[in-house]
């Protein structure tokens, strides 16, 4: 049985590590993305995910600089997104040091595209995250441009169809939740793994570690994920991770 994962989440805007709240990513916690990973290497995490959340194209150029610099001192798989708009981008993000790709808004307008990053590189390298939002009518859907597009797309269907395409896990967020401190979407998050087969990575509102225990036990997600909360709380990966291994979870060990 595979193990489930711990995933520590950045967020770069425009060099800079920020806070999400609602998708809006106002608050800087760090200067340089380095030492919002320096504590990670050290306290149990499984895997880093680091996505760039600047408004403008033109930052994927310095955001390679960032992934070059992060996985010279990573030594846990490393995925990283934003802006991923062709093959050649995307090979220059796993040349300088990425070992999977995070693809959301360009994937969900070119769902060819996601079938393409599969043929070059493998279904196991290709991430695709999908940020949902509660429509007015109650159901919840697709949300794109980091989140300032709501689509008629219905998350789940859509999740059906990108592992059609070729997604070799999804990396599943709640707009609602994100950053709201009272947990996962674990009613929108079981929906999902419910009707997908491949790994499903859950993300947005943890406030405590038992929040993420209910990814698992609860949403049966494979992996959870946090950003927020791992940057204000000292050796809270380690911490994180014992309290899941303490809750009989399966869990690589500290």
């Amino acid at each position: 049985m595979l193990k489930h994962r711990l995933i520590a989440v950045i967020l770069v805007r425009d060099g800079r590590v920020v806070q999400s709240v609602k998708f809006k990513h106002t608050n800087v916690i760090h200067y340089d993305p380095i030492h919002a990973i320096e504590s990670f290497n050290k306290w149990a995490i499984d895997e880093i995910a680091v996505l760039n959340v600047s408004k403008e194209e033109i930052s994927k150029h310095d955001f390679v600089n960032v992934i070059r610099k992060i996985s010279t001192e990573c030594f846990v798989p490393l995925a990283a997104g934003g802006w991923i708009t062709d093959i050649e981008y995307a090979r220059s993000v796993l040349a300088n040091g990425a070992d999977k790709l995070v693809v959301n808004t360009f994937g969900f307008q070119h769902p060819d595209f996601i079938t393409e990053l599969a043929k070059k590189f493998g279904n196991q390298c290709v991430v695709v995250s999908i940020d949902s939002k509660r429509h007015e009518s109650g159901a919840e859907v697709v949300a794109i441009d980091r989140g300032k597009t709501v689509t008629e797309m219905p998350t789940v269907a859509w999740a059906k169809k990108a592992e059609s395409l070729g997604a070799g896990e999804l990396f599943l967020n709640s707009i609602d939740f994100d950053g709201s401190r009272k947990g996962y979407n674990t009613v929108l998050f079981g929906e999902v793994t419910e009707n997908v087969s491949i790994p499903v990575i859950a993300m947005g509102g943890v406030l405590t570690w038992n929040h993420l225990a209910d990814g698992i036990t609860v949403a049966k997600a494979d992996a959870v994920a946090a950003a927020n909360i791992f940057h204000y709380t000292e050796h809270s990966t380690k911490k994180a991770k014992k309290y899941l291994l303490d809750a009989g979870l399966n869990f690589r060990n500290i």
